[in-house]
């Protein structure tokens, strides 16, 4: 005999869908904004920031700019577009600014701990790319966020920079490097189960784990209808809310589509793996102190440009190399097989045929990257680290990225690499889709999502007063303002942490 199992039904001001770094920015920013807020929370897995958020899921580089190659593309005429890279970089100081606030208002030593200063590098090899290197370097340090970056094809001082890296490295190889001391890296998963336990002793907030959000839907009253499954017990939590949030990193498409407005349709995913070399022995991880970002190669995804990383996670100093792009089918690393399929439907079909057919290099990347020997990983980690051996490096799996597809009125459908946010006209319910730079601008992210799901609160003088309280930068541009700049980088480090010359195993 089947058993009928109860459900529950509430309501709420907010229910968050997803416990990642983005909800835990959004729940805390809206408590704070406004107290008496009531909030609930469904996550499908058993704890907070197990999928994108986790740390070995995501390369916990504080993506500000300072090494990744790929915001600052390479004009037809040979000049630097740096505008990518001026407003990432803005961003991430405003991520440090909200972390600081949070430190400094509730006095909680987890939330300086997921942060170490890691410097952060470029290094490229070959005439072409020193002299790409070389110009970047240059128009970057035009503005006051990169003052301080430095550039080399000195040997002797890229040998002090990053030793491994130059070790058995062919002494009439073009070599170049830029270096910031200003870099991070973050243990984002630490960083969004420490905002989590925040917003739980905050009245009003309710978490619920092991929930798999089964249905969504708009009624006439503007109330959005959220229905839930215990996934233990098979109990269904029934839920009213006049504002949802899907922040459930791969797993938002699906729920995107189900909640059937009109702004989600034509959007399609692309699901790309990744995989890391972590390396094992602890004589190398201590030679290394910095992250160092490579050239993507031709064709590839953003998400698969090769760098070698100091990380800090759980007290203890790592080292990764990679991620080694593949291809999967699944939304989520926890997810199913029939996510691709089951995403497309009649709205998408059209724009998710037109972008894989103009995106066939990137597909030959894949296949090529799914087909890779130990071997092949082996020597493309030697590109880096010359003298790397084999049994000092373990293959491990990384998150699993959605790229956003989405219609385009003259290309009929294009692929994007970063983050988008998708919002119903009323501001009712907003989803977000994409992957990097991601978690490094949650809060940015999230600053504009309440300013355009909730307008009119926003413009209040009570809301804008504590948007600044927050964020001391709101309303102004840093690159523009190297005082105001100045000011709150000494802030923020102080803050935080970060005055250390070395990974610190905190």
């Amino acid at each position: 005999m089947t058993t009928t199992e109860p459900t529950t039904s509430a309501t709420a001001d907010v229910v968050l869908i997803g416990a990642g770094i983005m909800s835990a920015t959004l729940g805390l920013m809206l408590k704070e904004l406004q107290p008496d807020l009531t909030i609930t929370i469904f996550e499908r897995l058993d704890v907070a920031a197990a999928e994108s958020s986790d740390a070995w899921n995501n390369a916990g580089t504080g993506h500000s700019a300072f090494c990744e190659l790929n915001y600052t593309p390479e004009k037809p005429d040979g000049s630097i577009d740096i505008s990518k890279a001026i407003k990432i970089a803005e961003q991430f100081e405003e991520s440090k600014q909200f972390w600081s606030y949070l430190a400094e208002t509730y006095q909680v030593k987890e939330l300086t701990r997921f942060i170490n200063h890691i410097p952060h590098l470029s290094f490229v090899w070959g005439p072409k790319n020193v002299e790409f290197l070389r110009k970047r370097h240059a128009a970057l340090t035009q503005s006051p966020l990169f003052q301080g970056m430095e550039y080399t094809e000195n040997r002797e001082t890229l040998e002090s920079w990053m030793p491994l890296v130059m070790h058995g490295r062919d002494p009439q190889q073009p070599v170049a490097a830029t270096r910031m001391d200003l870099g991070t890296d973050v243990n984002f998963g630490s960083l969004t189960r420490g905002m989590f336990n925040l917003l739980q002793q905050k009245p009003g907030v309710t978490i619920h784990f092991h929930h798999d959000v089964e249905k969504l839907r708009q009624k006439e009253d503007g109330l959005w209808r959220i229905k839930a499954k215990d996934l233990a017990t098979g109990e269904e939590k029934k839920i009213r809310a006049p504002f949802v949030f899907i922040g459930a990193g791969g797993g938002s498409l699906p729920l995107l589509i189900k909640s059937g407005i009109p702004e989600g349709a034509g959007f399609g995913g692309f699901p790309v793996s990744g995989q890391w070399l972590k390396c094992l022995n602890p004589a190398v991880i201590a030679q290394h102190h910095a992250k160092v970002y490579g050239k993507a190669a031709v064709g590839s995804p953003p998400m698969s440009v090769p760098h070698l990383d100091t990380r800090v996670i759980n007290g203890k100093q790592e080292l990764l190399f990679g991620p080694y792009a593949g291809f999967s089918t699944k939304f989520l690393k926890q997810g199913s097989y029939l996510d691709l399929p089951l995403s497309v439907k009649l709205s998408n079909m059209r724009p998710m045929i037109i972008a894989g057919l103009k995106n066939i290099p990137l597909t030959k990347y894949l296949v090529n990257q799914v087909r890779q020997s130990p071997e092949d990983r082996l020597a493309a980690l030697r590109e880096y680290l010359p003298e790397a051996r084999a049994q000092d490096w373990q293959l491990e799996t990384a998150g699993q990225r959605v790229q956003v597809i989405k219609k385009d009125e003259k290309e009929g459908g294009i692929l994007e690499f970063g983050t988008e946010v998708v919002a119903a006209k009323d501001g009712s319910i907003a989803a977000l889709l994409g992957a990097s730079p991601g978690a490094s601008t949650a809060v940015s992210i999230m600053v504009g999502l309440i300013q355009r799901c909730y307008p009119q609160q926003s413009a209040t003088p009570a809301w804008q007063a504590k948007f600044r309280d927050m964020l001391p930068s709101f309303g102004h541009h840093l690159s523009e303002e190297p005082q105001l700049l100045a000011e709150l980088r000494a802030h923020t480090s102080q803050v935080l942490g970060l005055t250390e010359t070395a990974p610190a195993a905190r």
